[in-house]
């Protein structure tokens, strides 16, 4: 079953379907993009396979998910460096590229699912780490994600699996 996100060009909201239930959701500050590069805070239009979920243990004690599932320890980083043969790929802490740090003070990575973007095979510059993730507060937007309220996105995977994947497309 396909996770189906929805927006307006330009818009840094949309809305997902999953079966018969509908959910907010915040995306890139760039809005939804054809052609996704790095550091350009959009949201990319295709359907990525649900690779597998990335999750604090002490936040997130127990998870329903069909998906493959590890947890993040503190020196769990994502490389976003188009130079480094490590680019989108989880890396460990301290590491020489630029990187994102997954263990946050904040919650939005509390849950981050790994789609299926530029991942097969990598193309350095066509855009990293766009995870599903956890929204702000204030619903602001992301920098290339999809990012949904906790108890919703705690909701999506307890129905997703492997084989599924999340479709994004403009209205």
């Amino acid at each position: 079953m396909d996770l189906i996100v929805e927006a307006k060009l330009g818009e840094t909201r949309g809305l997902a379907r999953l079966g018969d239930r509908t959910f907010p959701c915040a995306l890139g500050r760039s809005g939804l993009i054809a052609n996704k590069r790095e550091g350009d805070g959009g949201t990319p239009i295709g359907r990525f396979p649900f690779r597998r979920l990335l999750y604090r243990a002490d936040r997130v004690p127990h998870i329903e998910t069909r998906l493959p599932a590890r947890h993040i320890e503190p020196a769990d980083g994502w490389c976003d460096d188009p130079a480094s043969p490590d680019y989108n790929r989880m890396v460990h802490l301290p590491h020489p590229a630029r990187h994102e740090e997954l263990w946050r003070d904040d919650h939005l990575y509390d849950l981050i699912v790994v789609i299926g973007h530029n991942d097969d095979p990598i193309v350095p510059g066509a855009g990293s780490a766009v995870f599903v993730h956890v929204a702000r507060d204030d619903w602001g937007p992301t920098a290339g994600c999809i990012a949904f309220r906790r108890e919703d996105l705690l909701a999506i995977l307890a129905q997703v699996r492997v084989g599924d994947a999340v479709r994004i497309q403009a209205t």
